[in-house]
């Protein structure tokens, strides 16, 4: 499947998103506080971090859903969240996005003719995430990992250039998830940019990048490789366990002024 392109700046820029001094607050707890971050293009970036330390509240920044407070997020070119990248960025959220009223079919069908893709895609991404014999069955009656399958299928279809995925595997069964990163997989070889959340250390080794969030602070830019050779670690739950003991530094304390601060992931 590949890639539609944009206008010229997004064709020729170098990153999917460049962030820079990025500031969010929710209510009165600093999130970030002059974050910056480039995503290459073509490549899995993985965001991996505990539970409250930012994931969801970044996916959203980069798809242009969340309220900042300052800094600039560009996606493909443009700013993040404008007419143009409508078509061009997919956000698969943690809950799924579908009608529990309506089939597995008629799901896809419906959102396929809100992002003009072809009706033939619905069998393609019903096939791609293993709902190929789930198609006339109500959303309502399928388990959640089944229904978070339904809500992946509707972010692949159409031609994205950056598919945003906010822990996509959570709930399914290690086969499927698998068979999915192995579709994320293709997805980044035929120059989609792939965004992936995970609080599951053992993903990490299946990105080609990785950036490792803690309590609204970027810990880790780094490869699978080097995340292990950097921290003389043979596994990536010890890697950043070992990365947190080095960041809050030999007095035990969180380290910078916001890390004690946290937010809903």
């Amino acid at each position: 499947m590949p890639p539609k392109l944009a206008d010229s700046s997004s064709v020729h820029a170098s990153s999917a998103v460049t962030i820079r001094n990025l500031r969010i607050k929710r209510g009165r707890t600093v999130v970030f506080d002059g974050l910056n971050l480039e995503i290459p293009r073509g490549q899995i970036t993985g965001l991996l971090g505990p539970s409250g330390c930012g994931k969801t509240t970044l996916m959203r920044a980069v798809v242009g859903v969340q309220k900042i407070q300052g800094g600039t997020v560009e996606v493909l070119g443009q700013p993040a969240g404008t007419r143009a990248l409508r078509r061009l960025v997919s956000y698969d959220t943690q809950a799924a996005s579908v009608y529990d009223d309506l089939t597995v079919r008629q799901n896809l069908e419906y959102f396929a003719r809100i992002v003009g893709a072809d009706r033939e895609e619905t069998e393609r991404v019903a096939q791609e995430v293993g709902l190929s014999s789930h198609m006339r069955s109500l959303v309502v009656h399928l388990s959640g990992g089944q229904r978070s399958r339904v809500s992946l299928a509707v972010t692949l279809l159409g031609e994205p250039e950056l598919i945003v995925l906010d822990e996509p595997t959570v709930g399914l069964d290690p086969t499927l998830r698998q068979e999915l990163w192995m579709l994320f997989r293709s997805l980044a070889e035929s120059g989609i940019t792939v965004l992936v959340t995970s609080h599951v250390m053992d993903e990490a080794s299946r990105c080609d990048r990785l950036l490792l969030l803690r309590n609204g602070s970027i810990i880790a830019d780094t490869t699978p490789t080097g995340l292990l050779e950097d921290t003389g670690t043979d596994n990536p739950d010890a890697a950043f366990l070992a990365l947190i003991t080095r960041s809050e530094g030999p007095s035990d304390q969180p380290h910078g002024k916001h890390a004690a601060q946290q937010e809903p992931s």
